[in-house]
């Protein structure tokens, strides 16, 4: 029976973990949240400017994330400057968690 030898070499899993081909499935799971996070977002048409809050959703992507500096990391996140109340809420409004309920169901769905 023959056996199968392995040594791994630190270099070369760093190199796969910055690889453009790690970076590109990392935002594709990032638009996948993004897009379960817009279809949660809260509309207030109350408001001055309804919809401010949902079409704020972006991506980025780098190649040198995480804490380390050493890995393809993507994120989403919201640009209005109210986006934090609308996550943990606030002595008056309940929280929403949008973020964080999209990213419980959008890791499910990839």
């Amino acid at each position: 029976m023959a056996t199968a030898r392995f040594k791994m070499k630190r270099r070369g899993v760093g190199r796969l973990l910055r690889s453009p081909m790690v970076q590109a499935e990392m935002l594709r799971r990032a638009e996948v949240i993004k897009s379960v996070a817009v279809a949660l977002s809260p509309v207030d048409i109350h408001s001055e400017r309804p919809g401010r809050y949902k079409g704020s959703w972006t991506t980025s992507s780098r190649a040198r994330g995480g804490r380390r500096r050493d890995r393809a990391t993507a994120t989403v996140r919201n640009g209005v400057y109210y986006a934090r109340w609308v996550e943990y809420g606030t002595e008056k409004v309940r929280a929403h968690h949008v973020l964080l309920r999209a990213a419980q169901i959008g890791g499910r769905n990839q």
